[in-house]
Parts: structure tokens; sequence; C-alpha cells
């Protein structure tokens, strides 16, 4: 029987190889734009999924309410991680991370640049990353000790041994190798190359034990049987028993299983996060699965009055409805399967370009039985579910009316084809508009002020003898016309690297603790950054030696502080008075999809500067003057090799997700109305071998080209136009609440819908017009010879 099923349906699909084709390629379209996206959801799913401990993982959080608006944040004091073990026996360890940076690493004469991290000696205890070589628990207890990557290791040290082998960090501090972690996965957001134990901070005093300074992530990891819940109505008022300043700021633990997805609050509420892109996508995974399986359902009952007689056939000669329900499926079955195979080739060639739209490492293991069995299935199923309705459709015509001709009402005006043409179209018209919404928010942030001059403003890290140097370095990049300005920051413009809420000025509540952000500069940070005074001046260290001592401040600090004349106001950050001595317009330092927060710009009394920003000449070619740079760089800092990033960059790497978002949606966008013409032609085409003989007669009797182009087209335009009205609204629903994730947005465009159906009908009746026009050009004489 399985043998006389795949001749049949083998016949079959060699008879007709046009509606072949067309059902394999959509079918195979649809399964690998849809396993594409399943792939990068299931990497979402499992992010930090190598963690034995993940269920007791949790991250430390603050929390604080003021003026009726509450406000969440992950970045804790230093002091927090100790404070919650000594006090809270539900603890069972806790490791601090602090922020990735890159240093200068020398092992013999091998210099490379790597990322490194500090954190607890506890953090191979709490989080599993493999190590190849050493010892979890100890490898991180010496004051020198650091623990290295596997390829890091092997760009280092080649195929020696790493394990007690010395390196230098930033030509400062030897370290010695004791250990040697096994590759990161790309499931992590952890991103290192060398660990450095805690302990080096605290022994070289760069430990801070400010309450006030959020500066650093903590982790804790709860005994078992810990309930969260009651373990954060404990902790919550932590910071009572240490800083009467913070002491209104809440603290509590969140599940760091949920901490990718999920960890986005709203005035204190959990309101999802990247889930919701997630979510998104499974929905255009399974819309795009759904149009292939549409196309198959409508091109099989399409052929229908091919196929008609042939079940006439059989039933005649005693086929049972069951028995042509099983070939019918077994040949839904058999094309899914050759689909599933083109398929296999389509995610293999086309993986490497979406992990880099993506930026992510998916990899496949096709040898692994697991994702075989799972492909395996999810392809029958599809099967399954393709040719459920044209199996229970065909296998149910009346042997007697099949064999008379009379065995359908094509005139119906409603019929489940035009359901599901309906389907297809809603389909096409929902993405068509929720991508054009995406571009347009993605272009209104990227058109925003930013309050600082990009074009040629460069930072360099101030690293080895920059700081030593850096007079002289100013003075050279200056007198060799390369510059025009230069200032020492405490990070890059594009950066936010420490907030407080600690910050006192005259008039401010006492239980005001709201966060502004820190900036700092020594000399004519508005020259060189190009931002806008509106009140004030700028540091002048040279004609006011004072301005040390000063301080800027942007709009929304002014009006936070409640400043009416801000010049000469006093604020105080920890031991530090500064005066105000300006007011810049705001600028964008953070997310541009956000309002921009209160920054102060200390003067160089602060002496925190990690960025050296120059504005390069404009008057001579970009490589001229790095080329200068580069000199006079390596002349008073030898020891590094020249880096530099232009800000511009830098800021536009602010909007990669939503770019890599915008760009998804774009593409499979494009891929679900390429399957949905892919159907409408087969349909056209089993249209026009229908009505040959009508188009030869209506030609007979004077018809012309266009009438017949518009006969054989309205029946398609009328489905379209329902999509239109039914997706616009849900487009609208849909898009209305992922902007909501923002506070710097677009108001969404009606217009943007007519365009998504005008769009959507054009493409619709081009497809359907290439056919109805080639049937109409046919010569009479050839499809009515047969009578």
């Amino acid at each position: 029987m399985l043998r006389n099923y795949l001749k049949i349906a083998f016949r079959n699909l060699l008879k007709d190889r046009a509606f072949s084709s067309i059902n394999i390629l959509g079918l195979a379209i649809g399964f690998s734009a849809s396993a594409l996206i399943l792939l990068w959801v299931n990497d979402e799913m499992n992010f930090e999924n190598t963690h034995e401990n993940r269920d007791r993982i949790f991250q430390a959080w603050n929390q604080v309410t003021e003026k009726g608006k509450t406000s969440s944040w992950n970045v804790t004091p230093q002091t927090m991680g100790p404070a919650l073990q000594k006090d809270y026996p539900e603890v069972e360890k806790m490791v601090r991370v602090d922020w990735p940076d890159k240093y200068l690493v020398q092992a013999k004469e091998t210099k490379i640049k790597g990322t490194v991290q500090v954190v607890d000696s506890t953090f191979l205890d709490v989080f599993t990353f493999p190590l190849l070589k050493g010892d979890a628990k100890t490898c991180l207890n010496g004051v020198n000790n650091v623990v290295i990557t596997q390829d890091f290791a092997q760009k280092l040290f080649g195929n020696s041994d790493p394990l007690g082998q010395i390196i230098k960090l930033n030509n400062e501090s030897d370290f010695v190798v004791t250990g040697v972690v096994k590759q990161l996965p790309s499931n992590t957001d952890f991103n290192f190359d060398c660990l450095v134990p805690w302990r080096f901070k605290v022994v070289n005093n760069m430990e801070s034990l400010h309450w006030g300074n959020n500066s650093t992530t903590t982790y804790v990891l709860l005994k078992k049987g810990t309930d969260a819940q009651a373990f954060n109505l404990k902790a919550k008022h932590l910071r009572k028993r240490y800083d009467k300043e913070t002491a209104n700021w809440e603290t509590f633990v969140y599940p760091l299983e949920r901490l990718r997805l999920y960890g986005s609050f709203k005035n204190g509420v959990e309101e999802g996060g990247k889930i919701e892109q997630v979510r998104n996508f499974t929905v255009i995974a399974l819309l795009i699965l759904l149009i292939a399986c549409i196309n198959f359902m409508n091109l099989s009952t399409a052929r229908s009055e091919k196929r008609a007689k042939e079940v006439g056939v059989r039933k005649a000669s005693g086929a049972t409805r069951f028995s042509l329900i099983k070939l019918f499926y077994f040949e839904s079955i058999l094309i899914a399967l050759l689909a599933g195979g083109l398929a296999v080739v389509i995610v293999t060639l086309s993986l490497p370009t979406f992990n880099e739209l993506i930026g992510s490492k998916i990899s496949i293991n096709w040898f692994d039985y697991q994702w075989i069995g799972c492909a395996l299935v999810f392809v029958v199923a599809t099967g399954l579910v393709a040719g459920s309705y044209p199996a229970l459709f065909l296998s149910s015509f009346n042997p007697l009316q099949v064999l008379k001709g009379n065995y359908i009402n094509i005139t119906s005006p409603l019929t489940p084809r035009k359901i599901l043409v309906v389907c297809q179209f809603v389909c096409s018209v929902l993405l068509i508009s929720c991508t054009i919404i995406i571009k347009q928010q993605l272009e209104y942030a990227q058109n925003r002020t930013v309050g600082y001059d990009k074009e040629n403003l460069v930072y360099h890290a101030v690293e080895g003898d920059i700081s030593k140097n850096y007079d002289l370095i100013k003075t050279e990049l200056l007198k060799s016309n390369a510059a025009v300005s230069v200032v020492k920051t405490f990070s890059p413009i594009t950066e936010a690297w420490s907030n407080t809420g600690g910050m006192k000025w005259r008039g401010k509540a006492t239980d005001d603790h709201r966060n502004i952000d820190r900036f700092g500069a020594d000399d004519q940070i508005v020259k060189t950054l190009g931002l806008q005074i509106i009140e004030g001046r700028d540091f002048d260290l040279k004609s006011y030696p004072t301005d040390s001592s000063g301080v800027i401040i942007n709009e929304t600090a002014k009006k936070m502080m409640g400043f009416k004349n801000p010049i000469g106001e006093k604020i105080t950050d920890g031991g530090w008075e500064f005066q105000v001595i300006g007011v810049v317009k705001d600028f964008v330092m953070q997310s541009p999809f956000r309002e921009v927060n209160a920054v102060t710009i200390a003067g160089a009394k602060m002496n925190f500067f990690n960025a050296l920003h120059v504005k390069y000449n404009p008057e001579n070619p970009i490589k001229e003057n790095l080329e200068k740079a580069k000199a006079i760089f390596k002349k008073y800092n030898p020891n590094y090799p020249f880096e530099y990033h232009f800000v511009d960059e830098a800021y536009n790497e602010k909007f990669e997700s939503v770019a890599r978002l915008s760009a998804m949606a774009q593409g499979f966008s494009f891929l679900t109305i390429f399957i949905t013409c892919l159907g409408l032609l087969g349909l056209a085409l089993s249209l026009t071998q229908r009505k040959t003989k009508e188009i030869g007669i209506r030609k007979v009797l004077g018809a012309g080209v266009f009438q017949l182009v518009l006969l054989m087209s309205k029946g398609f335009v009328g489905p379209v136009l329902v999509a239109i009205v039914i997706a616009s609204p849900l487009s609208y629903w849909i898009m209305n609440r992922w902007l909501e994730e923002y506070t710097y947005k677009i108001t969404i465009n009606p217009m943007i819908f007519v365009f998504a159906g005008l769009l959507t009908v054009v493409i619709a009746f081009l497809t359907v017009s290439y056919q109805s026009i080639k049937a109409a050009l046919m010569n009479p004489v050839k499809s009515l010879k047969s009578e």
C-alpha cells in the first residue's frame, strides 16, 4: 500500500510541475523563516541556562519612590553584597561583578587588549563557567590571581600551558594565571577575557564604601528552599541600617532566570522586556508557517477539478473515504518532507547571515538526534495541518456528481479558499504596517537632537602614561594643527558610568533621592564637545583657576534642583563641593529612546578622568589628523597601542537592537509577501486554466485585454480589501503596545495603514495580472480548437 501511495504521489507531483514547485518552494521558505526565528527564540529563552544553580541566583536591585514615581535599577553600591550576606542567613553566597574594562594584557613579548572584570572569589562557585585548568574554589582567592578564558589563553600563550604563567595588566601589576575557563557560551550576558579577584581592589584602595555610589552589579545565591518574596520583605529596608541619606531606598532581589526577558520595570512594577520581542517573533514565525500552509491548502483545492474525476473513479471502484484521506495526507506529508529537505539547505546557507543580523552565534548540530527528531516532528506536523483541509475536502466529493462534472459551487461569495486568502493578506498587511512603524520609530530617534557636535569628535581611553603626559599630548595635538580642542572627561560622552541620589543643594528636600548622572571634565568641555550653553559659561582654567571646583549642569538638573538663577549655587557630592558656573542644553548620554536624565559635569577637582575627547581639525582629512595623533600618542604612551573611537559611531551603536529588530521585521515581511504572492500566482494559474475557453469566447466576442485582466483580477481584490480592514486596527494595537516601552517615540499615523493596504493591493494585482495578461494574450483559436 505504501509503495502504491508513493507511486501515485510522485506521479501527481511530476504531472503538474508548476503547482508542485510552487507548493514545495512556498513551504520550504515558510519552514526556513520559521526555523530561523524559532532558533533565535530558543536561544533567548535559554539565556544563562548553563548555570547549575540558576534557580537560586538573584540579582540585587534598588528601588525608590519620589513624588509618586517609582524607579528601579540594578546598579548597586559595592557595600550591598557584603551587607546582604552578613545580615541575612538566607544568603548562601554573594558575588559582586564590576563593569568590564579594556586592559592592556602582556605575557612575555605578547601584548593584546582584553576585557577584564573584577569579581568576588565566589564568582565561579555561584556561576557555572567550567574550568579546563585550575580549581574553581581557590583560583580567585589570591590578591594577584587571574583567571583567563580558553581563547584568550591561546592568544597569549599559544599551545603552552598557561597555568602558573605571569601576565601584566596595564603595565602595572603582575598576576599569576590560576585558572582557564572554557570558552564562554553565546547565550550569556557575561563577556570577559580575564577575571581579577575583588581583593585586588581592596588592597589597592580602589573599593568604594559609599552607599550612594551605585557602581557595580551584585548577585546573591539563596539557600535551597528560600522563598524569594519572603526574603525581599526582610531585605526591603536594608539601607536604613547603613546609610541615612538613602534610607528610603528599598532593596530587592530579582531572579536571574527572568532577568534577560522580563527585567524591565515601570513605576516599580515588572512590565516585561525582551519577552515582548520573543512573543512577537514567535507569532511572526507561526504566521509565516500558517501562510505557507494556507498556500498549500489553496493550491490543492484549486486543483480540485483535475483531481475530482480521480476521486469519483476511485470511489466508484470501491475506495472508501478513509483510504482517500490517507492518500491525500500521504501526498501532503511527502511534499512537506521535500520542502523540509530544501529548508535544511536554505537554513544552513543563511544561518551565518542571520547570526550577523541578530548579533548572535546560533549553531545547529544536524547530527544531533534531538534536533533531527524535532525537525521531523515539525515538518510532519506541518504536513498534516496543511494537508488536513485538502484531504477532507477532496475526499468528500460525491462520485455521481463528480462524474457528471457538477461537484462544487465556485460562484459562492464566501468559500473556505477566500477565507484562507483573507487570512494570508491579514498577515501580510499586519507585518508591512508593523515594519513601517518600527522603521519610523528608529528614524525618529536617529534624527533626535543629540545636544553636542559628533562631527570629527573622537575619544581615546586614558591609559598608561596618558594621564601623566596629558598636558604634553594636548599641547602637541593643538600645535600640530591636528586638533582644535582637547578635554579630559569622566567617561565617553555617549555613556554615563556613575549616578547618585546623594547630591545636596540649597532647598533640597530631605526625602528627595532622585538619581543624577555624574559626568566630569577638566577644561573647555563645551567648546570641545559642542555643547550648547544657555546660562553662564564653559570651564576656563586659564582665566578662572577656581573652575576646578565649578560644575556645569544640564536643563533637566536645573529643573530638578529648582534653581531660578543657578549661577553661583552650591552642589555637594560626597566630600566635594562645587559651584555652578554654567547650564547647558540637555544632551543624550544614554538611550536616545528615553528622556534625558539630570546630569552634573564636575570640574577638574574630582579628578576621575577615563576618556580623552579630541575635536580634530575639520579642515584636514581625518586620516591625516589621526596619523599625526598616532605619532604623538606613541611618543608619550609607547607601551600602549594607539586606539580611538569615533563618537558618531559609538552613538550609532545605541540603535543596534532596534535596527536589528527593524531589519528582521523587514526581512520576514518580505518573505511573508513572497510566500503570499506564490500562492496568488498558483491560484491565478489555476483560474486561467479553468477559464481558458471562457477567455477565448470573450475575445472572439470582442473583449479587450484590459477587460479580461480586470475580470480575472477582481476576484482577488475583494479579499485583500477585507484583510486591510481587519489588519489595520490589529497592527495599531500591537505597535501601540510596543511603543509604550519608549518615552521618546512617534505618534502612529493612520496613513501608514493606508499605504500598507495600497502596497498590498498593488502587489496582489501585479502578481495576478502577470498570469491574467498571459491568458488574455493567448490566441483564442488555440483555446477553442478542441470545441
